[in-house]
């Protein structure tokens, strides 16, 4: 169909802006999956906050210090609650379930910050003396710029993270040969220099523990030197330069330069989640500083080469474009999002789709850790939920996109570590219910905690982790047809499944229920008139156990594997009553038609089963998709920043385009707080296009992404289905990429005047393509472009 697209590819490309950044949430992110970077881009002074995704507070001797329950465990500690609320009495069950639980995860730490002091001509640069100031983050180059003019002099600053080289570098350069550079590195931690020549270096000791911001103790944050000591880290720095260059024990001055190339790269004392970190700081910078080394011997020009080579291997395989005003497109980001908000900008929606997976291949690589709640960028000692991997929603969110917009690698962290996760859950399914398997609970951080934390049972009791996570596991075999991953997959499926089997429960109906039960993380309201959470058979609860003993049941058949576990998981699934209706014609929260406290809550734990789930489909079940439907209308629109990303997918899965399109826009308006908010009244974006939850979360860019792409291609009925929640604003576009189930890489474009797309499958398979309601059958050959067309 030709060219459909006649849209500035800046609009959906870059984010861009008039100024440099004062605070962090306006800071461009940067990163290689291990080292995490946020430039301000200064004119004067400037900083570049620095992370290490392995930099975390505490040790595995700190889990287990932290890990002795408040109450009693076991199989006869479960009875007992069950045994209270068979007997109605909701509030002694709430008493008991605390008893199960312990302690804290850790936090996720700023590494520190390099600052900068620049001179041009032997003068400070101010605001007002400059001209043509322009700052810039290219997602498909991976770099941020900042450039200006002073007194006839162009300065430029370029800054990237090297996944190939393993280093930051940051480069400025100088239309004449008056370019001066004072750096410094700091730290929240504790810290000392280290004495360098030619370069800096600072030694790091992290604590051995930080209590969650929400929690009031005597030491929030606690360093030792005893067996729960932290680990140690360090940060190496060295320059290259045309310029004459000084250092002291903390500075590191460069002058009469027309370019200046610092490289920088950190080193942890992380070993694993069950190994006591015991390199010490200095053994760190060694290794830091050899890396360092290495990519000083190269050419600048090599470093950004092979680092935008790298990049672009994961960026390119997918992009959207959507046609907009150019005018829109043409303003800097932060006042083009204030402006969206009364004006129709489609490019602005493709940005954000694209900045998604940008975020993923920044912060999630093969080897190392899963994306916490802010990814792997965090300036603060006490974060936010201790921007941990909050896994009752936040961290699943996080790789929603991984596998539909094709970023599989990218999904390698967690799916490797959900194996960890399963190894250290099998004590925790043991000692606290007396259960086989393995569990986990709504937190989990570096050292693989899987506890509930002590806390309100509508979160802490919560053991549906693990049910949750495998999930991706099947999701990534789904996706690409890898056989061999899903075998190895195997033991980690079967033993959240066996944990599922032990802790169901049979109801006097006959049916099975779980039980204590909570939904994440709202109340009902009880007989009393008061709040509580624990009861029976939260819809959520059976709609992860139903869909996970199908997956493991699908999984056995693929793999030819034979386990009475199976037959066992096939029996009690036929037994899981259906999600309720409830009067109001909504799905119901729990097994009873209970009142919620809040009935504009944040989670829809019980529209799991719509998505991202597939058990429920308006043409499989056009009754609980209505049910479902009437939910979303009753919880409303307004809502966190990612629960907002979650409606979006939500509604994309009912085809509701309109209500699609409405919750993208309530997404991409400028976020008016930075504190914690439940309600959602400050949610948004922030102005470098972070989610607010408030305060900042990356699940929300992550969600808002696969919303999209949900919005374009769906998949998971076993059709492809093309454009089910186009919006009618979205006028033109194109999107290229998109991964269906079973290996197929979809390309659309379409006009008014009709829709194109493009499938090439990893192996030959016969497909159907639905298009609204035509239906189309087609063979597909492997690695061959077939091509399908509809007006």
């Amino acid at each position: 169909m030709g060219n459909l697209v006649s849209s500035d590819r800046a609009g959906t490309q870059r984010l861009v802006y008039d100024r440099p950044a004062e605070t962090w949430l306006e800071a461009l992110p940067l990163g290689n999956g291990r080292i995490g970077a946020m430039c301000f881009g200064g004119i004067g002074r400037d900083r570049i906050g620095l992370n290490d995704e392995t930099l975390w507070s505490g040790s595995p001797e700190t889990a287990r210090s932290l890990s002795a329950p408040l109450g009693a465990t076991g199989a006869d500690a479960v009875r007992a609650v069950r045994d209270a609320l068979r007997a109605g009495d909701i509030r002694r069950a709430h008493e008991l379930a605390c008893g199960f639980h312990s302690g804290y995860s850790q936090a996720y730490l700023p590494l520190g910050d390099l600052l900068l002091d620049i001179r041009v001509d032997g003068t400070t640069p101010a605001a007002d003396d400059v001209a043509h100031y322009r700052r810039e983050l290219d997602l498909d180059a991976a770099v941020a710029t900042a450039e200006f003019e002073i007194g006839g002099v162009a300065v430029r600053q370029e800054v990237f993270v090297s996944a190939p080289d393993g280093v930051l570098v940051q480069r400025m350069t100088a239309s004449k040969p008056v370019l001066a550079l004072t750096c410094q590195l700091t730290s929240q931690l504790h810290s000392r220099p280290h004495a360098v020549d030619d370069g800096l270096g600072l030694l790091l000791q992290a604590p051995a523990d930080v209590a969650p911001p929400h929690r009031d103790v005597p030491e929030p944050i606690r360093y030792s030197d005893g067996a729960d000591r932290g680990m140690e880290a360090a940060i190496a720095l060295r320059a290259s330069t045309d310029g004459d260059v000084r250092t002291s024990d903390s500075e590191l001055t460069v002058e009469s330069a027309t370019e200046i190339t610092l490289i920088l790269s950190s080193a942890t004392g992380y070993d694993g989640p069950f190994t006591a970190p015991t390199r010490t700081a200095e053994e760190c910078w060694l290794s830091a500083d050899q890396t360092v080394l290495a990519a000083l011997d190269r050419e600048y020009g090599q470093l950004v080469s092979d680092h935008q080579q790298d990049h672009r291997r994961l960026f390119r395989r997918a992009s959207l474009e959507l046609a907009g005003a150019a005018e829109q497109s043409g303003l800097p980001t932060d006042v083009r999002v204030a402006r969206a908000v009364d004006v129709e900008d489609p490019a602005l929606a493709a940005l954000i789709f694209n900045y998604g997976r940008y975020l993923m291949a920044a912060s999630s690589r093969p080897g190392g850790l899963p994306t916490n709640l802010q990814g792997i960028w965090n300036d603060i000692l006490r974060p936010p939920w201790s921007s941990n991997f909050t896994v009752n929603i936040n961290t699943e969110m996080n790789y929603w996109p991984a596998e539909t917009t094709n970023l599989s690698e990218c999904h390698e962290p967690l799916l490797r570590y959900i194996g960890e996760l399963a190894q250290a859950g099998r004590s925790t399914a043991r000692e606290r219910y007396g259960c086989g398997g393995w569990t986990a609970h709504h937190n989990a951080d570096a050292w693989c905690w899987t506890n509930p934390v002590e806390g309100d049972p509508r979160w802490s009791n919560w053991p549906m982790a693990g049910a949750w996570l495998v999930r991706h596991l099947w999701d990534h075999y789904a996706f690409t047809g890898d056989l061999e991953f899903l075998g190895e997959s195997w033991r980690v499926l079967r033993g959240a499944a066996e944990f599922c089997l032990d802790w169901l429960v049979e109801m006097p109906d006959g049916s099975l229920g779980t039980a204590p039960s909570t939904s994440p993380e709202n109340d009902y309201i009880a007989h009393d008139g008061q709040p509580a959470s624990v009861t029976e058979s939260s819809t959520m609860d059976l709609a992860l156990i139903s869909d996970l003993f199908h997956r493991v049941e699908q999984a056995a058949e693929l793999l030819d594997v034979v386990d009475p576990l199976v037959e066992e998981l096939a029996a009690a699934r036929k037994r899981l009553p259906d999600p309720p209706v409830g009067a109001q014609g909504q799905l119901q929260e729990w097994a009873a038609d209970l009142p919620e406290e809040d009935p504009h809550h944040r989670h829809m734990s019980h529209l799991i089963g719509l998505h991202p789930g597939d058990a429920i489909t308006p043409d499989k079940n056009p009754k609980l998709a209505a049910a479902a439907e009437r939910t979303l209308d009753l919880r409303g629109d307004e809502a966190t920043g990612w629960s907002l990303a979650w409606k979006i997918n939500l509604r994309a899965r009912l085809r509701d385009a309109v209500a699609a399109h409405r919750l993208v826009r309530a997404f991409l308006t400028p976020a008016n707080d930075t504190s914690t908010d439940y309600v959602g009244s400050g949610a948004g974006v922030y102005p470098n296009l972070f989610c607010a939850h408030p305060p900042f979360q990356i699940d929300g860019n992550f969600g808002a992404t696969a919303g999209i792409a949900e919005m374009l291609l769906q998949s998971h009925t076993g059709e492809i289905e093309l454009l089910p929640a186009l919006p009618a604003e979205w006028t033109s576009g194109r999107v290229t990429g998109l991964r269906a189930r079973g290996g197929v890489v979809v390309d659309i474009a379409w006009t008014p005047y009709g829709v194109e797309a493009v499938l090439t499958a990893n192996r030959d398979q016969e497909r159907i393509v639905r298009r609204g309601g035509d239906r189309m059958p087609v063979r597909l050959t492997a690695g061959i472009g077939h091509r399908v067309s509809s007006s």
